[in-house]
């Protein structure tokens, strides 16, 4: 089997599980289950933990050449290497965004526009999350409701930024550093497409507007150009 066989075959299951790790991670951190149901949804993080694990290792043994890989893919392997830190846990999500990507249809426009809604959507939601859990616990914070930390992811990754509700520990500001860069990442791919769209049909109606002149104007020699066939011959009739 080739390490593109795999990652085909596996993009689907491991987007499920990375959705599934979601669900996990929310009702952990919103419903703050009892402790009997949060150790169970904590075997079942690590199962999925495991299953990441596993990709990575194949990935790996597939490669054609594996030192290159591994440097082309430090993320993959932050993905396997950080789940005991648990706000960082978010970075299997990168598996979700890769498979919206190949579900984003034929056209660049469309992978392009699909991709970063579904990154916008899933990156802000995953840090409101991830504060929520991490600055509740704080004396200090100002975000400790699912709806605050919504609201700040929002006006956070909009580059907004209203100053009402932010992080006040260091991995909260960690978040919300890597939730802005994100954020200009997406509005810089979305306004590249918005131009490119629009200048695409600027030169798309230009061209059509040339089109029509210039059959105008062909039209219009052929015109003279009869004419001028009509005007020889009644000179040459003349002369002969």
């Amino acid at each position: 089997m080739t390490l593109e066989t795999w990652r085909r075959r596996t993009e689907l299951p491991l987007a499920a599980a990375a959705i599934l790790f979601l669900v996990v991670y929310s009702v952990q951190v919103i419903a703050q289950p009892e402790r009997t149901l949060d150790q169970m949804l904590e075997v079942l993080t690590w199962t999925i933990w495991a299953v990441f694990l596993i990709d990575y290792v194949v990935n790996l043994w597939l490669a054609p050449q594996r030192g290159p890989w591994f440097v082309r893919n430090l993320h993959e392997l932050l993905i396997v290497v950080l789940p005991t830190l648990r706000p960082l846990r978010l970075l299997r999500l990168i598996t979700l965004l890769r498979a919206l990507n190949r579900a984003g249809g034929n056209a660049l426009r469309g992978r392009i526009l699909m991709y970063v809604l579904a990154s916008a959507a899933v990156l802000s939601y995953a840090a409101a999350l991830a504060v929520l859990d991490i600055e509740r616990a704080d004396p200090e914070a100002n975000i400790t409701t699912l709806g605050d930390a919504l609201w700040w992811a929002m006006t956070t990754i909009t580059t907004v930024g209203y100053g009402d509700h932010y992080p006040v520990t260091d991995t909260g500001r960690l978040i919300a550093a890597a939730l802005m860069i994100g954020g200009i990442a997406v509005l810089g791919v979305v306004t590249a497409s918005l131009a490119s769209w629009l200048v695409e049909s600027v030169a798309a109606e230009t061209a059509a507007e040339v089109e029509v002149a210039d059959e105008s104007i062909r039209r219009e020699l052929a015109e003279v150009r009869a004419q001028l066939q009509v005007l020889t011959k009644a000179l040459q009739h003349q002369k002969g």
